[in-house]
């Protein structure tokens, strides 16, 4: 039972940590400027995906957001196109950062997770033991 439950939790570790890293990516490049002939920066979105039975939770797939980005009016951009136009992604910081904040709660929580279930492991290990 205590493996089960420090595999599970391992497994929504490695889902929150890719989400963790999606998210970062994002931020990073909020503010990337591309031309208007190309797309802009798409947001990375983490699918997970319930394992079968009680084996956690995978990374079904990385979702990419819209290509299409926003205009934005910035002639003295030097990738700016003839009529003063540049393209950003269309990523809202907001929606980012309450991604990140669940993002990192779910890491936190699964790490206590397996904190607790090796104490458990190690406490059930002294039984017995002479003291």
């Amino acid at each position: 039972m205590t493996f089960d439950a420090i595999g599970i939790a391992g497994t929504s570790l490695t889902v929150h940590r890719k989400w963790l890293d999606a998210v970062a990516d994002n931020l990073a490049n909020i503010n990337t400027a591309a031309p208007t002939s190309g797309p802009a920066f798409q947001a990375r979105f983490v699918e997970a995906q319930a394992g079968a039975g009680t084996s956690g939770v995978y990374v079904k797939g990385i979702r990419e957001g819209d290509a299409t980005g926003r205009l934005v009016y910035e002639p003295d951009n030097p990738i700016a196109d003839a009529e003063g136009y540049v393209r950003y992604p269309d990523i809202d910081m907001g929606e980012q950062m309450g991604s990140l904040i669940m993002a990192q709660r779910g890491y936190q929580a699964n790490a206590q997770v397996v904190d607790r279930a090796r104490s458990m492991y190690e406490a059930a290990l002294q039984i017995g033991r002479p003291s």
